[in-house]
């Protein structure tokens, strides 16, 4: 497809959206609304096998994320959103780089319920920030079966009580290894299957 070959070339070299320009920007949110209009899922909530899975960030206009960077000593690794239908759960999970050994990772779980045929609620329910190696962090995947057996890390590890504490996410377009969503509060996100 022409539209997506041309988003992923537009993204690529821009880390995540840490080095797009205002032009840049432009230029992608152009290419993303193209895709949206052609999306082949078009009710991407029902549609659990291609939704569950590993989803890396590729590209965002999300200044909560894209704001890690800008800490000193932070740089900003690959951003996981890893989605377990069956259990109607989300991980983001941040891995952030930095001096040696002092590798860390920033994650929240949280629990999401379909509301239309392209729109999820979500409600945030864990924060988990640490370095990796004292949490014991080697992958998505082992990270979450560490996560779903209780395991409290170590490092800031909280249960998120407070009810505003919650958002939605529209899920604008979705094939088999391409995710385009839109956030409650404007950002764009485009994540491919890992």
């Amino acid at each position: 497809m022409i539209g997506k070959a041309s988003l992923l070339e537009a993204i690529a070299g821009k880390n995540r959206g840490l080095l797009a320009t205002a032009a840049d920007k432009q230029a992608i949110l152009s290419l993303v609304a193209q895709l949206e209009d052609r999306n082949p899922t078009p009710r991407p909530t029902e549609a659990a096998d291609l939704l569950d899975g590993n989803w890396r960030l590729l590209y965002t206009t999300s200044s909560e994320l894209l704001g890690i960077d800008s800490v000193p000593l932070f740089k900003l690794g690959q951003i996981y959103q890893c989605v377990r239908v069956k259990d109607a759960k989300i991980y983001n999970i941040a891995e952030i780089g930095g001096l040696p050994y002092l590798e860390g990772i920033i994650s929240v779980t949280a629990t999401f319920t379909p509301v239309s045929e392209r729109r999820v609620n979500v409600r945030f329910d864990r924060a988990i920030s640490g370095l990796q190696r004292a949490i014991g962090y080697e992958s998505p995947n082992q990270y979450i079966q560490q996560i779903e057996t209780g395991k409290k890390f170590f490092g800031i590890d909280f249960k998120i009580e407070n009810r505003d504490q919650k958002g939605w996410l529209d899920i604008t377009y979705l094939d088999e290894d391409l995710r385009i969503g839109r956030g409650n509060v404007g950002s764009v996100f485009v994540l491919t299957k890992n």
